[in-house]
């Protein structure tokens, strides 16, 4: 008998911690699309979902001057109808956001743009330039290495990403095992601008339900 009720319990604890886990993934969900007008329920979401992007917006260097002397640059993101953005940091040209944005991913071939914009109060906010970036060479790293990442060394660089007149990579994007996940280093070149480029770090989220690639 004690050890039916042991059993149970420990079943009733898998159970409500599944649960937690897919109540938190939904709402981040609804986060990352609360500004996207038109786009899929959240519900449609889950049913399609393979994962969860989380970008992590590190810092901008060298960023056009939009004000007198400086900006007051903030980072959009968009993929499909969702749209993110970062914080806004105060008359800085190499500001320091370190802002994580997460985008739920359904279709890996949609490619996500990012525009930085000088925030202005009384006035409409002025672009600093944008770039482009696809997570597909991310995904296939993903879908190759995650039945053998445990006997990976952290540090291990599982693929690289040169830049090329097609992208706008402003150096070599690596992707690489780190702290057991896979992570990608980014610094993008931003066009239509004089000058400026946004280093940025993908991280892969999954979790138990999704419509996940990585068991394929």
């Amino acid at each position: 008998m004690k050890f039916e009720k042991e059993t149970r319990h420990l079943f009733q604890a898998a159970v409500q911690r599944r649960r937690r886990i897919r109540a938190k993934m939904t709402n981040l969900i609804a986060s990352a699309q609360k500004e996207a007008a038109g786009g899929e329920t959240t519900s449609a979401v889950m049913d399609n979902l393979m994962g969860l992007l989380r970008i992590h917006v590190k810092r901008g260097v060298n960023l056009a001057v939009r004000d007198v002397r400086s900006s007051d640059p903030y980072v959009v993101v968009k993929m499909g109808n969702q749209r993110l953005k970062t914080r806004i940091v105060k008359k800085d040209v190499n500001p320091e956001w370190n802002d994580d944005l997460t985008l739920s991913i359904t279709d890996p071939n949609i490619p996500i743009t990012l525009t930085v914009y000088d925030h202005d109060t009384f006035s409409k906010d002025d672009k600093m330039g944008n770039s482009e970036f696809e997570v597909r060479s991310y995904i296939e790293a993903l879908k190759l290495h995650n039945s053998s990442l445990e006997e990976v060394p952290d540090g291990t660089v599982l693929s690289r990403l040169p830049p090329t007149t097609t992208n706008c990579l402003a150096e070599e994007s690596a992707i690489y095992l780190h702290e057991g996940k896979v992570v990608q280093d980014l610094l993008l070149r931003l066009r239509d601008v004089e000058c400026g480029e946004v280093e940025i770090q993908l991280e892969w989220i999954h979790f138990p339900g999704s419509k996940t690639f990585l068991s394929q």
